[in-house]
């Protein structure tokens, strides 16, 4: 169930982020509405989350996988669309939380 609210709550803050840009600095009032409600939601999950799974491993895949679906995200809305080296940074980024998820021992798989 962790890794539920974990994928909940990475797909919460990606919508939370992406809603940040339209807000405006919380000038428009539906964008603002999806930000509190979208990073709430996130917090709540990711507290959750922190009953069964370590901190470290927790963020390294909340981080990880934000990044890649943030940046996604920004480029389908908004158009901004990354060059080739920030792609592969971000594929970094993804081997990186498979190698922790495959093959750490810190990982406590519930």
């Amino acid at each position: 169930m962790a890794y539920v609210y974990l994928m909940v709550a990475i797909l919460s803050e990606v919508v939370a982020t992406t809603a940040l840009k339209a807000a405006a600095g919380f000038t428009r009032p539906l964008p603002s509405l999806i930000v509190v409600i979208g990073y709430g939601t996130a917090f709540y999950c990711l507290s959750q989350v922190l009953r069964s799974l370590p901190v470290s491993i927790t963020y390294a895949i909340w981080s990880g996988l934000g990044i890649v679906l943030v940046t996604l995200a920004g480029a389908v809305v908004y158009r901004q669309v990354p060059d080739g080296p920030a792609w592969i940074g971000m594929g970094l980024i993804v081997a990186g939380v498979l190698v922790i998820n495959l093959y750490s021992r810190t990982v406590v798989h519930p």
